[in-house]
Order: structure tokens, then sequence, then C-alpha cells
């Protein structure tokens, strides 16, 4: 006790001026830290204009350079067809979309071209064409496929009914010329290409897919020469209408290894380890592995077809043949059936032995279909160009 008393005596008191000093350090520090807050809500605030700032100029430069990213969707006839519009009962029901989707370029094409065929309103082209590396070939093939079908068809002598293939196979081929001669022919006051402006040029390194259908009363013509596919669903059964041209498929793998080439097996399958398919138009640096020749076929029309599918495969990648066409049907099912071709008059007082929807009506369940489909291939992870066209099959359409 006395030990404990004693450092007690010990202990210096507190004074007036160790309490004052502790006190204003106390308010220093106060005045301190309140300084260092509002330097600190200020910094924050510039930093919140600037980064707004930020946003606002960065939408007005996207808004006004970056290309929009909007599915495309048209029904009916194309705007070349709209000169005939007193023949459009003639006219084929159909819808397409095209969507750019997760790529930076948009690189595929559609063509559709109602009664393209001279003196005849019944025969009706659509195609669709993926491009690669750039997209002035696909854009070529779709302003000038149709017109060269139709002038290779007219070359057969008067009563001679030309081959399918053998107008096939030349229309490809002139098209491949086309894209070969692409630079040179080209008008000068068209703008540059995005492939002209790389070091060095390289428009030899261009192509693209290439489906077309035509499509008749009695008969559907199919030419195919790459990765994109045409798809005919019959009685609710998927009939494909082309075969993928894959490097890696064995007739295609033969043909490549006799013209001399490799197939070498760079992130899947590829011609020379660089391109993805075995037939395109253009790609005239990969001359002979890689050929415009198309396959072609011919299949009757009957009573149970009920639609036509036409897609890059930035649909086939991700979808397959029996989904595709039962979007399609499912379309169809909630318009109901088309009308007949010609409406036969009636008797007073007597029903209609049958009802269908008017063609408006068909073709938007044709734009409905195609649209669902790029819908579902984006949907489904697909990172390519998606381009589809549906074509209803059912008589009366």
């Amino acid at each position: 006790m006395a030990e404990i008393c004693c450092q007690e005596a010990k202990s210096p008191p507190a004074t007036a001026a160790t309490v004052a000093t502790v006190s204003a350090s106390a308010a220093a520090a106060a005045v301190a830290s309140s300084v260092m807050d509002r330097r600190r809500r200020r910094l924050e605030l510039k930093r919140f204009r600037l980064a707004s700032d930020l946003e606002q100029s960065a939408a007005e430069y996207a808004g006004a350079r970056k290309r929009p990213r909007i599915p495309r969707t048209v029904s009916g006839p194309c705007p070349d067809a709209a000169s005939a519009s007193e023949n459009t009962e003639r006219y084929p029901r159909f819808g397409f979309s095209s969507v750019c989707g997760r790529r930076r370029e948009m690189e595929d094409a559609v063509s559709i071209r109602p009664g393209f065929l001279p003196g005849s309103g019944k025969s009706h082209f659509f195609g669709v064409f993926d491009g690669h590396g750039c997209s002035h070939v696909a854009t070529t093939c779709q302003e000038l496929m149709h017109e060269a079908v139709a002038e290779e068809h007219e070359k057969a002598g008067p009563g001679e009914e030309p081959t399918w293939k053998e107008v096939m196979e030349r229309s490809f081929a002139r098209l491949d010329e086309r894209a070969a001669n692409w630079a040179t022919t080209r008008s000068s006051e068209e703008p540059a290409c995005r492939c002209e402006q790389k070091m060095p040029s390289r428009c030899d390194h261009v192509g693209s897919t290439a489906v077309v259908a035509v499509v008749s009363p009695t008969q559907l013509v199919v030419a195919n020469a790459g990765d994109s596919r045409a798809v005919l669903s019959r009685a609710g059964v998927p009939v494909a209408l082309s075969v993928d041209h894959k490097p890696d498929r064995p007739d295609e793998l033969e043909r490549i290894q006799a013209a001399g080439g490799r197939v070498i097996y760079w992130d899947g399958a590829r011609v020379l380890g660089v391109l993805a398919m075995s037939r395109a138009i253009g790609d005239g640096y990969l001359k002979p592995f890689v050929t415009a020749e198309p396959e072609v076929t011919v299949t009757e029309r009957s009573d149970a077809d009920e639609c036509l599918i036409l897609a890059s495969d930035g649909l086939w990648d991700v979808v397959t043949n029996e989904m595709a066409c039962d979007v399609a049907r499912a379309c169809f099912r909630s318009n109901g059936p088309p009308e007949p071709a010609t409406a036969q008059a009636q008797p007073s007082g007597e029903a209609k032995a049958s009802e269908g929807v008017s063609k408006a009506e068909s073709d938007r369940a044709c734009s409905d279909a195609a649209m669902l489909l790029a819908k579902l291939a984006l949907a489904r992870g697909s990172s390519d160009n998606v381009s589809v066209v549906v074509v209803d099959l059912r008589r009366g359409s």
C-alpha cells in the first residue's frame, strides 16, 4: 500500500496548459479533416462531371459514326417489283431478316427478285450471299446473280429446255470472273472499299458463299457454293436441298488434295489453314483449291410442301434443320392457311369451301418466321452475321 501511494504521489497533476494544448490539437485536426473532406468532395464532383462529359461525347460519336446494328426485316415484293404491281397476285409469299449480330461489319447480302425470267412471271429468284474478307463480292452477287441466271437461261434455242445445272454453273462462273476483276472494272466514282485500304491491297482475298433458289409452280431449283444452306419443310419433315461445302467433307477433301492443296485444322478444318469452306465465289488467291462450281438440285414441288428456308451459316451453326422448320411452321399455324391463288365465285347463300389468310398476312407470317430465326440464332450464341429468307410454298401462295 505504501508503494502504491508513493507512485500516485509521484504522478504529475494535469495542468491547465496541458489541457489547452490537447484541445488546440484536436481543433486543428478537426479543421484539417474538414478541409480535406471539402477538397475530396470537390475532386469527386469534378471527376463525375468529366465522366459525364466523356460519356456524352462518346455517345454522340457513336451515334454519328457507328453502324447501327438493328434487325432489317422486310416482307412482300422487293422494290424492283413495284413497277409490276398489277401482277402482284403472281408473286410468292416471302419474308427475310438480315442482322449484323456480333460482327463489326455486315458482310451478308440478300437478293429477292420475283418474276425475274423475261416473258414468265411464274419463276422467282431468291439468294443469300455470305461474304468474307469484305462485302463487295456478296454485294456484286446480290446485284448481278439473278441477271446472269436469266441471261444464261435465255441462251437455250427455241423450243429447247435449258438444263438448270448448266445454267447455274455458267452463272456462278460469270460472277466468279467478275469478282476476280472487280478492282479493275468497277467505276472510279465508287468509294474505296475496306479491302483496298489495306497495304498491300487484299481484293483477291475476298469471297462469298452463294445459295440461290429458283421457285416455279412445279420445281425448286437450288444451287449452292459454300456453307450457306437451303432447307425444304415438307409434311413436317425437313429436307436439305444443299450440302455444306466444308474442307473436311470426304469428297471435298479428296478434290482439294488432288489439286495439290492441303486442309489444315486451325480452329476447325480450313483450306491451307485459312478458309473454312471449300467452295466460294471469289478468293482468287486460293484457286484452284477453292472453286466456285455450285452443286445443283432440282426438286419437284408437292402439295405437302410448306416452306423453303435459305440462310447463311450464322443460323445453321447454332440451329438445326428441324428446329428452323418447326419455327416456320409455328408462325404459319398462327396465321392459318393461305387463300387460294384464284378466288372462285361462290353462289349466293353458299359458304366458301375453304378460308385462308390474305397474302399480306402470309407475308407477315414469313417475316415473323425469318425474324424469330435470326433472334434464335443470336440467343444461341451465333457470332456471325445472320441472314434468313423464308418462302411460303403452300398451295395458293
